[in-house]
Formats: structure tokens, C-alpha cells, sequence
């Protein structure tokens, strides 16, 4: 996963330094318009490509075809804990799914551990279902239940399991199911370079102790750095399990030290801003932004219902959850017709209070009715 991460940086770079189009050094000013903008070239890509994000009733553009459903299978969700509502998302879409192609399907609770994941998969190998969702986590904590389960010809697919979409050999997958992180970073960076007009302090909250994360958080970093005249202040390294208790102490410590020099913010998950949102209001700020904060990752519920109400948060780069979940059984219904993966990846998208409809979810439209007609031949 480092491998790819890291390359994939060096792509970023590469592709930042060419749409920079202008150099220069010095402070970012908010107010800087189109006009103004120290990197015109840079603005004028990611307005587009925040436009074209951010666009909504889109037709499907997945699998249009495929096997027709194999009848009797049985599936496992392993899931590395239902309180992550992104993994309880996709859990939800998956249900549906075996529902619709008249398969069974069972979710076992991992609860956030390494003890309870091995003891989740050990008790899905023992059920010996056809197949096992790897429910985001990252296989190798449970290298003896998934080397079991391979014994036992389990079919084994991802979600969030590895860094990158599609098969994998190491640790061997039919498919993982993700969007592709460097579209998630570039247009999460891409989104606060349009906002601001090519002018703006930016902090980026991550966990370094996950390298998929440090990943993402280099690649909104190199995104950034593509305007001169956005100015990264910080880099918060805060472990996703100390968030809640961190990120008010380290946002009233940022607030201190920068004021209104600090702008925007773009964190790996959106949590993060639930726990900023008491720190910013405690001071005053409003909850429309400044800082405008937007995350790059998951799009849970919690998220949308602050961004809908503007608390704390304008935007998200959110998962289609319940699509993923409905992809994770068309997958394992083309490896069990002895067929390959798909190769179906959602594209990006960005939710912001103009263009969510109120919803709590990302739920593109067209997949459900896409994956029945192929699963029941018509």
C-alpha cells in the first residue's frame, strides 16, 4: 500500500507543478479573486473539476452487464466495527443486495480490535459461507483466518480493505471496493482552492499512525501546493481514536496561533470536525466558516446533517455506501460465475449544502435497478 501511495504522490507532484501555471511566494489573502489569483491555471482546473464533482442525477456508469445470479450462495460481512458508519453503510447495501439476488447474508461485529477481528473471521470461516466481505480493515491483522478461509475456497472481496481498487495478490482478493484515493485528495484539495479563489491558509488533519491516511493527507498536501497562493499552516496528526478527546485542545491551540489567517481545513474522515465543531464555536466562530472544512472521506450521516445545517463542516467528499454494498455482491456473483471483477470504480463526488437535497447519504441513482437487470437477465 505504501508503494502505491507513494507513487501515486509522485504523480501528484508531477501533475502540480505543470497546472500551477505561476510561482511566486508570500502570504495568501481570502478575498483573492479569479482575476487575482496567483495561479490562474491551477483555479481555472479546479473550479472544473469541483463543477463537474459536484454535479448530481448523473446517469449510472457502472456494469451494464454481467452473469445472471448463481443461485444458493451465502455471504459473511466482517466488519471492522458498526459504530464506523461507513462500514455499517456498506453492511446495510450488502443486506439489500443478497436480498435482491436471493442470497443469504450475515454481518459479524469485529468492534474496532485486532483480538475481535481475528475472532469475526474465525467465526465466518467456521460458517463456511461462499463468501466473506473484508469490511475496512486491513486483511493482514488476520492473516491466519483469511489464509483459512482461502483453504476452505472462500471467495474473499474487500471494502476499504487496501489502498486501491480492483484485485489484489497481496493479500490476495477477489476485488476491493473503494474509490481511488488520489481522486478523493485531489478534489478535496482542488475543492478548497476554488473556494477560496486561489487564496487560502489551510490546516489538514490526518493519523500518521495509518499509512493509507499519512498517504492521503502527502497527496492533499502536493494538490495544495499546485496555487502558490494556498498556504498549508499546519498539519494535524491526530490518531482517529484520540480525536474526540484532541481536536479541541489542537483547534483552540490553531485558532491561537494563526486567527484568521486559517481559512479552510480538509481532513482524511470527517469526524474530525465533530469534535472541532464545540472548539470553533467556543470561540466564536460562526458555523458557515471560516475555517470552511471540508472532508475527504467516507461521507457519513453525521456529516451531511452538518454540512445540510452548516455546523461546522461546508463540505464532504463522500462514499457511495449502499452502491458499494450492492457492487461488493455483484462481485463475488461474478467470481462465482467464474468470471473477473468488474473493474467498476465510483467516481468522486462533493456534497455541499447547495447540492445534497437534505439527503444524509451519497446515493447515486440508476445501480439498483442496473445490477437486478443483470442478475435476473433482463
Amino acid at each position: 500500500m505504501r508503494k502505491r501511495l507513494l507513487a501515486a504522490a509522485a504523480l501528484w507532484a508531477a501533475s502540480a507543478v505543470l497546472a500551477a501555471g505561476c510561482g511566486g511566494g508570500g502570504s495568501a489573502h481570502p478575498s483573492a479573486t479569479a482575476s487575482g489569483a496567483r495561479c490562474p491555471a491551477a483555479l481555472a482546473r479546479a473550479r472544473e473539476a469541483v463543477r463537474l464533482a459536484e454535479r448530481t442525477g448523473a446517469a449510472w456508469n457502472g456494469p451494464a452487464t454481467g452473469p445472471v445470479a448463481v443461485p444458493g450462495k451465502s455471504l459473511v460481512y466482517v466488519a471492522q466495527t458498526m459504530t464506523n458508519p461507513g462500514v455499517a453503510g456498506v453492511a446495510e447495501g450488502v443486506r439489500e443486495a443478497a436480498a435482491a439476488i436471493g442470497w443469504q447474508v450475515r454481518v459479524i461485529d469485529g468492534e474496532g480490535s485486532p483480538a475481535g477481528l481475528q475472532a469475526a473471521l474465525g467465526q465466518a470461516v467456521t460458517l463456511r459461507p461462499s463468501g466473506i466481505v473484508i469490511g475496512g480493515f486491513d486483511p493482514r491483522l488476520t492473516a491466519q483466518q483469511t489464509a483459512q478461509a482461502r483453504a476452505e475456497g472462500i471467495t474473499l472481496i474487500g471494502w476499504h480493505a487496501v489502498g486501491s481498487p480492483g484485485p489484489s495478490t497481496e493479500p490476495r482478493l477477489f476485488t476491493n471496493i473503494t474509490t481511488r484515493v488520489e481522486e478523493v485528495a485531489g478534489i478535496s484539495a482542488d475543492w478548497v482552492v476554488a473556494r477560496s479563489g486561489g487564496a487560502a491558509g489551510v490546516v489538514v488533519f490526518t493519523d500518521d499512525s495509518v499509512p493509507f491516511a499519512r498517504g492521503k493527507a502527502e497527496l492533499i498536501g502536493r494538490r495544495l501546493a499546485a496555487c502558490p497562493g494556498v498556504d498549508v499552516l499546519a498539519t494535524e496528526n491526530i490518531p482517529i481514536p484520540d480525536a474526540g478527546q484532541r481536536t479541541p485542545q489542537e483547534v483552540s491551540s490553531l485558532l491561537s496561533r494563526f486567527g484568521d489567517r486559517w481559512t479552510d481545513s480538509v481532513a482524511i474522515n470527517d469526524l474530525y470536525f465533530a469534535d472541532a465543531a464545540p472548539a470553533l464555536r467556543a470561540a466564536g466562530r460562526p458555523g458557515g466558516g471560516p475555517p470552511f472544512n471540508i472532508g475527504a472521506g467516507d461521507g457519513d450521516p453525521s456529516a451531511f446533517q452538518r454540512i445540510n445545517s452548516r455546523g461546522f463542516q461546508a463540505a464532504t467528499v463522500p462514499e457511495p455506501l449502499s452502491q458499494q454494498g450492492w457492487q461488493a455482491v455483484d462481485e463475488f456473483n461474478r467470481a462465482f460465475a467464474g468470471q473477473p471483477a468488474s473493474g467498476y470504480v465510483a467516481p468522486v463526488h462533493v456534497v455541499t449544502a447547495e447540492n445534497s437535497g437534505g439527503a444524509t447519504s451519497w446515493d447515486p441513482k440508476g445501480y439498483r435497478e442496473a445490477y437486478r437487470r443483470i442478475w435476473h437477465g433482463g
